[in-house]
């Protein structure tokens, strides 16, 4: 869900983003057809300033699934959904219409939030999962080998240059509140994020752990066209010309209409090329409105990797 709020803020924003431009590009005629900039996420998620915390609950283990996350929103208890919407309210200056109905049933109204949170990860980051992932963990992976090389002080001064650690406090540059131990949940939940930014977001909920997403480490190669296999003996005789050819041409995600007009494949045989892709774990699939887009699987990633 870190990655759901900052995402959507940035699908709605008027201005390009550097890094970002291409997914941007892909996601956005999907996320307008299917009417999202005019459901629950557009009222919940303004072009700035606060989110409310309820959509982003602390995640009961590291990398939780999506449903999980859901269901933990569906949780929210009714009084912490009220407190949320009023501190909204005050920062945007009303509650449209579905918020105040959510305001009055959070309980019922929940459920139909979710159920859009759902659609919106369907187009928007599923399809593109194992490659954000990536970024994730390799973000995970190096801060972990930080601290038990040198320690958490220079985990956090390596966090982001707004962030310090010095006499035993950690210190957050323009945060307007203070968050002494004594008045926030035990611990400190640190989540990379390929959509937040350009500075560190926080949350304190008690009696949950305080959060600090950040923007993770390799954030600028995220989009970047890779180096393809195409036509790699090794991998055309272990998978056959055709699956090959569309393992490479899923650098981003596409339709199967779209498959067989990039490589002259009947979509027949896209299709059945595709459903054995998936079977063996090398392809995903997700709905976007009426048609299906594909995409590689970091199983997938690996393989074209190794073999290129």
């Amino acid at each position: 869900m870190w990655e759901v709020a900052p995402s959507f803020r940035l699908l709605m924003a008027d201005t390009a983003h550097p890094v970002h431009r291409p997914w941007i590009e892909q996601v956005r005629p999907r996320v307008l057809a299917a009417g999202l900039d005019r459901g629950w996420l557009a009222e919940l998620i303004g072009p700035s300033g606060y989110v409310p915390d309820f959509l982003t609950p602390a995640p009961a283990q590291s990398a939780p699934a999506p449903v999980a996350e859901w269901d933990a929103i569906k949780a929210s208890p009714a009084d912490r959904v009220r407190r949320d919407l009023d501190h909204l309210a005050r920062h945007q200056g009303h509650l449209g219409p579905r918020l105040t109905g959510l305001r009055a049933d959070p309980p019922s109204r929940l459920a139909r939030l979710t159920q859009e949170i759902e659609t919106y990860w369907e187009l928007a980051l599923a399809p593109y999962w194992a490659r954000i992932r990536a970024v994730l963990d390799a973000d995970i992976y190096h801060r972990a080998r930080t601290v038990a090389e040198h320690g958490v002080e220079r985990l956090f001064n390596d966090l982001h240059h707004s962030v310090s650690w010095h006499d035993n406090a950690l210190t957050l540059v323009r945060r307007k509140r203070s968050m002494p131990r004594r008045s926030v949940g035990a611990g400190l939940l640190l989540i990379p994020s390929a959509f937040t930014g350009p500075g560190p977001r926080t949350q304190v909920s008690p009696p949950d752990p305080p959060q600090l997403a950040y923007p993770a480490r390799g954030i600028g190669t995220l989009w970047e066209t890779r180096t393809a296999a195409t036509g790699t003996p090794a991998l055309v005789r272990v998978l056959g010309r055709s699956r090959t050819l569309l393992l490479t041409e899923l650098e981003t995600p596409a339709s199967t209409t779209e498959l067989a007009h990039r490589t002259g494949l009947s979509p027949a045989g896209v299709s059945q090329y595709l459903t054995a892709l998936r079977d063996a774990g090398l392809v995903s699939a997700h709905r976007a409105g009426r048609s299906v887009l594909y995409a590689r699987t970091a199983a997938a990633e690996t393989l074209l990797q190794a073999s290129s």
